[in-house]
């Protein structure tokens, strides 16, 4: 199995910045994809960045140029930084990865338990 433990969600003044981070622990065999959803009150969970094992990179079209993932293949940890934050972006932020553990189960999405960012004066 693998745990996904996700940390760094907070409240911030629009424009204002922060960083989240997701470390998976377990039986990892490997990660493969790597991304962070959210979901606002009523609306349903999107995809906001995802980062393969290489590095590539994809972001929805309203964080591009404001919110950068990124990710420590050693560390199993992946993270989100965002700046310029909007009051409209505030969400409960999920880690998602694709990964294979050392147990017999096939390969599989794992989810975290979900952070907080709320962004308002």
């Amino acid at each position: 199995q693998v745990q996904l433990v996700e940390s760094g969600g907070g409240l911030v003044q629009p424009g204002g910045s922060l960083r989240l981070s997701c470390a998976a622990s377990g039986s990892i065999f490997s990660i493969n994809r790597m991304s962070w959803y959210r979901q606002a009150p009523g609306k349903q969970r999107e995809l906001v960045a995802t980062i393969t094992t290489g590095g590539s990179t994809n972001y929805a079209d309203s964080v591009k140029g404001r919110f950068t993932i990124s990710r420590d293949n050693a560390e199993n940890t992946v993270y989100l930084q965002m700046n310029s934050l909007r009051p409209e972006e505030t969400a409960v932020y999920y880690c998602n990865v694709f990964a294979y553990s050392l147990g017999p189960e096939p390969g599989g999405d794992y989810w975290g338990q979900g952070t907080q960012v709320t962004v308002s004066s």
